[in-house]
């Protein structure tokens, strides 16, 4: 089989687009590329498929965040998509795992390109707001910006649909045929964005007071190979135990 039924891609260019209006909103985690492959692959029927793309896609995007409304990949759409078309390969897990993730990771640095679409094209009832605001009509507000949420949506619903519905051909062709330099530059991309996020998040962090915690955690991870989820956890009994000890200290010098 190399495409999906038409019910298939609505349902999950639907669910693209409740996706990212919510992220703009209560979120939900319906946005998280984790929560993205797993509500996919319940769809086409590989659930271990849509953990390991989402999962995957969930640590490439750690500490990415649109940051002065700057555009990041969108890794919803890459989790979708990825989830989708691998499930199409044929061969054992690690081979569809493969495939996801190749799909993955490039729709979601090209669907950027929908995000500044999406972007643009939002203003346009952003000054309609402004001119119902002149005239204090509240319900021509209300219609802007509800109407607001269609560029957001619509921008990623219809390539969802596009890509579930004309199946693995025509992705499988655009990466076959896409240029030795923008795949090189696709995949120096995905390296180098990580380690911006996290870059990112420690110009947010306190290291400055709290670096032996940082070396203790590189020591950890870097030279022992203690897993993630273990120095996570650690970090945790940590926090609380100077959360403990500090309230401890307020009580006594009250």
């Amino acid at each position: 089989m190399e495409s999906y039924s038409i019910v298939t891609a609505i349902v999950l260019a639907v669910y693209a687009y409740i996706a990212v209006v919510l992220w703009l909103g209560p979120g939900l985690w319906f946005n998280e590329p984790l929560v993205a492959g797993l509500f996919t692959g319940l769809i086409v029927g590989n659930v271990p498929l849509g953990l390991a793309v989402g999962g995957t896609l969930t640590l490439y995007s750690l500490g990415q965040w649109t940051y002065g409304g700057s555009t990041i990949p969108d890794v919803l759409t890459g989790s979708i998509v990825g989830t989708a078309i691998g499930a199409l390969a044929s061969g054992n897990p690690d081979t569809q795992i493969g495939i996801g993730l190749a799909v993955g990771f490039p729709t979601a640095l090209l669907m950027t390109q929908m995000d500044v679409l999406g972007r643009a094209v939002t203003t346009i009832f952003i000054h309609g707001a402004d001119r119902y605001a002149e005239d204090a009509n509240e319900g021509g507000i209300n219609l802007m910006h509800l109407l607001g949420q269609l560029p957001w949506g619509i921008t990623r619903a219809i390539p969802v649909f596009l890509a579930i519905w004309l199946g693995s051909g025509p992705i499988k062709a655009l990466v076959a045929n896409s240029p030795a330099w923008l795949t090189k530059g696709i995949h120096t991309a995905g390296l180098v964005l990580p380690a911006l996020g996290f870059a990112l998040l420690f110009t947010m962090l306190p290291i400055k007071k709290y670096w032996p915690f940082l070396i203790i955690g590189f020591v950890l991870y870097a030279y022992l190979n203690v897993p993630v989820i273990a120095i996570a956890l650690l970090a945790v009994a940590i926090g609380f135990i100077l959360n403990m000890v500090q309230t401890t200290r307020s009580e006594v010098n009250v």
